[in-house]
């Protein structure tokens, strides 16, 4: 409980307060002379948004069972979410769109994600298929990403962030890999930024429409209202034309239909 806090870098009076106890009762369980009842394990781990993984790990440290689920993803229960999330997949396309799980391990993509990693190294596709590291590594994508400078930063930034909400050894070790392989922090935006975002600038690995470079730009969808562990640490990330000639290229191309 004091390790969370000082990552969300509050007081006690100001956990407390969020969670409806008193600072005295909240340092009492901190030292271990006083124990929690399960709703209160609760109401902390809400009020420090922690993820579900970890409020379960909050609950069996105070001795009470997990209150969420964690369901291999290939459950049939989960039939509902997987067919949501196909389909989100299939309706992105022409443009790439990749499903990861918390460790930013490949669950599935679209043809045009597949058409992205064209080329890559064989071995960068042996399950857990690292999509990081596709995007990162010297035999995978990196050879062709012309702002690498940029693009990887913002990689490495968001695996950094990911680590500090839901603190894992793989994504540390991930984290410290990639970091010795990209190029130094850049000073400041390169010429291709776009006032708000970072594009990717990459030069097209698959055969078809003339395209010397195209400029994508990603978003990051997760389930808001998830209530089972697998799902909750779900990452959709959809790549989207930032200039009319992309858009042209991601139409015409001729989509591979598997990896």
């Amino acid at each position: 409980m004091r390790e969370w806090r000082a990552r969300r870098r509050l007081s006690q009076l100001e956990l407390a307060l969020r969670a409806g106890t008193t600072q005295r009762h909240l340092s009492f369980i901190e030292s271990g002379r006083s124990v929690p009842g399960r709703a209160m394990v609760v109401r902390l781990a809400e009020s420090l948004d922690l993820p579900f993984r970890e409020r379960n790990g909050l609950l069996l440290a105070a001795g009470y069972a997990p209150a969420y689920r964690e369901t291999p993803f290939d459950d049939p229960r989960l039939d509902p979410v997987r067919t949501a999330l196909e389909g989100i997949l299939e309706g992105h396309l022409p443009c790439p769109a990749v499903l990861a799980d918390r460790h930013f391990d490949l669950v599935s993509a679209n043809a045009a994600f597949h058409a992205l990693i064209a080329g890559v190294a064989p071995d960068l596709l042996v399950p857990p298929v690292s999509v990081p590291r596709l995007m990162l590594h010297p035999r995978g994508l990196a050879g062709r990403i012309v702002n690498l400078d940029e693009w990887a930063w913002h990689v490495i930034d968001a695996l950094a962030g990911e680590a500090i909400r839901n603190p894992d050894d793989r994504l540390d070790a991930l984290t410290e890999e990639l970091t010795a392989l990209v190029p130094d922090r850049p000073a400041g935006p390169g010429p291709g930024y776009l006032g708000a975002a970072v594009p990717l600038r990459i030069r097209p690995g698959v055969e078809g429409r003339s395209a010397g470079e195209l400029r994508l730009l990603t978003t990051l969808t997760r389930f808001g209202t998830a209530d089972d562990v697998t799902v909750a640490e779900l990452k959709l990330e959809a790549f989207l034309p930032a200039d009319e000639a992309t858009a042209a290229y991601l139409r015409e191309v001729r989509l591979p239909e598997t990896l």
